[in-house]
């Protein structure tokens, strides 16, 4: 059986927990962070990680297959 390659994109974007969870980071932390962008408490929220859904949990573990 030959090696499945990893998906580049989505090593640098998820994780696994112990548990076998995919953890991600928030969106929308890019640009428009001051002034009339966003609030402190938005910014604040985004900052934390979350977990992948579990409707696409099986996509991305098949992605990063040795992580």
């Amino acid at each position: 059986m030959p090696k499945i390659k990893t998906h580049s994109g989505a090593k640098k974007r998820f994780s696994l927990t112990k548990n076998g969870r995919v953890k991600r980071a928030h969106a929308n932390k890019r640009h428009l962070l001051n002034g009339h962008g966003k609030t402190t408490k938005l910014k604040r929220g985004l900052r934390k990680g979350a977990y992948a859904d579990v409707t696409n949990e099986a996509t991305v573990k098949r992605m990063i297959p040795y992580k």
